[in-house]
């Protein structure tokens, strides 16, 4: 039996341009990439250098504070480069796919008799547990502890995000072997959250606790639903995964085999046919968004939503977390008077001149101008409206400016992950950068409490 959760602080940001569940295949890319940015707080120590020949699923790099945590190829090629930036740190790691692909092999895992250590070491070796994100930090999670619960968000309530409903079709069987290898991992639930009219596949395993979500975004965020079902205290840690990187872990469990696959859904107001295609991680962006057909020339391409994700250029790489690509003008033209006049065709939780609140069902088609520059914070207690924690936004965000760690623990900082900023982010009249203020506060406490 499932167990409801009700959002009712929130903001759906309804886009033009949302991708239509028909599946292609994208054209396989020429190189594909790795990029330790994805992997916040890692320090990435090379193993294959320039020229190495490696298969699917062989490591490219480990993480220096965890030597047994490797993180592996997408695919069988040749490295060709190693980028690095200040002080010779790793930013890139671009692969060269061969013809025919290999695979490393694993070997199939019997989880009848594995306990959780043989789990714990197996995802590490094969490149798996970069996928088990922790809170609190919002990092990968930290193999060493052990989790009171494991939480899995299969609703999607972001603006323009891939439905899991499609893209886990036929994916039963991986996913509950997967559900199944993670709950040896914690003495607590594993729980999965899904739509409250969805026909999701996590919905009919076993071996999991069912909630059923509803209510405007953020309530398909993995944060919101942690805090109305087993709220984080000080000292506790809660692993945190994505559907589709169940799928992986499913797959490699079953096979032997690390299969990087990726269904994406590219879209945004500026994509002529938003579609879903199945790629592999780390692809170019470009082998998707020119074959969904781009109607400007003055577009900014997102590797994921359009509130959390990060900017690339057309002939980027897709983020390693990521299954979003989106597409939407670029917000480098200004408005003569644009303050001081009626607002029709933009969203606003304000009613001040602004009536998108007449037409709560009208789509929109929003550029990245931000229409306003960066000031000091100003008192509105709009945050609130479309924050769902029992958390003061405001409040926390300034104990982070300022590096006060009593302030920040009292305020429930161990909760917060730099998305459960995003929409406070986007109604602030202020314009002031809120996921990059808790990603900072969060890299402080991890730095000064561990």
């Amino acid at each position: 039996m499932s167990k409801d959760i009700r959002i009712k602080k929130g903001l759906d940001i309804k886009l033009q341009g949302e991708a239509e569940k028909t599946l292609t295949n994208a054209v396989a890319s020429n190189v594909y990439s790795l990029l330790p940015v994805d992997f916040h707080g890692i320090t990435p120590k090379l193993i294959a250098k320039v020229g190495a020949k490696v298969k699917t699923g062989e490591p490219i790099f480990y993480n220096k504070e965890v030597d047994s945590m490797n993180f592996v190829s997408p695919i069988s090629g040749e490295v060709i480069e190693v980028s690095r930036g200040e002080k010779r740190r790793i930013t890139g790691i671009k692969i060269q796919a061969a013809k025919e692909q290999t695979y490393t092999e694993h070997g199939t895992f019997d989880l009848s008799s594995a306990d959780a250590e043989k789990v714990k070491n197996h995802l590490l070796v094969s490149g798996c547990w970069p996928f088990i994100k922790q809170r609190p930090y919002d990092v990968i999670a930290n193999p060493t502890k052990s989790p009171k619960a494991i939480f899995i968000s299969g609703y999607a309530s972001a603006p323009l995000t891939a439905c899991y409903d499609f893209v886990l079709q036929g994916k039963e069987a991986e996913l509950q072997a997967a559900v199944t290898a993670l709950g040896k991992l914690t003495e607590g639930s594993v729980h999965v959250s899904v739509g409250a009219k969805s026909s999701n596949p996590l919905a009919g395993l076993n071996g999991i606790v069912l909630h059923k979500v509803s209510g405007p975004h953020p309530s398909g965020n993995v944060g919101t639903q942690i805090a109305k079902i087993d709220p984080i205290n000080k000292g506790e840690t809660i692993w945190t995964i994505s559907p589709q990187d169940l799928v992986i872990i499913g797959e490699l469990l079953l096979t032997g085999k690390f299969n990087a696959e990726r269904i994406v859904a590219v879209g945004g107001s500026v994509v002529k046919n938003p579609k879903y295609y199945k790629t592999k991680i780390g692809a170019e962006v470009a082998s998707m968004i020119y074959d969904a057909g781009v109607d400007s020339d003055n577009f900014r391409v997102i590797s994921g939503n359009v509130l959390t994700g990060r900017a690339v250029k057309p002939d980027g790489f897709l983020g390693y977390y990521d299954n979003t690509v989106t597409l939407i003008p670029e917000g480098n033209d200004y408005e003569l008077f644009g303050w001081n006049k009626p607002v029709f065709n933009k969203i606003s939780n304000s009613r001040a001149l602004t009536f998108s609140w007449l037409t709560p069902n009208k789509k929109y088609d929003l550029d990245t101008n931000t229409n306003g520059e960066h000031r000091a914070f100003v008192l509105t207690g709009k945050y609130e409206e479309v924050f769902p924690l029992d958390i003061y936004p405001m409040q926390l965000m300034k104990a982070c400016m300022y590096g006060d760690l009593d302030e920040m623990e009292a305020l429930g900082m161990y909760e917060v992950a730099p998305e459960d900023f995003a929409l406070t982010e986007f109604v602030c009249v202020s314009k002031q950068p809120h996921q990059e203020i808790i990603r900072k506060g969060l890299d402080l406490m991890l730095k000064e409490i561990g």
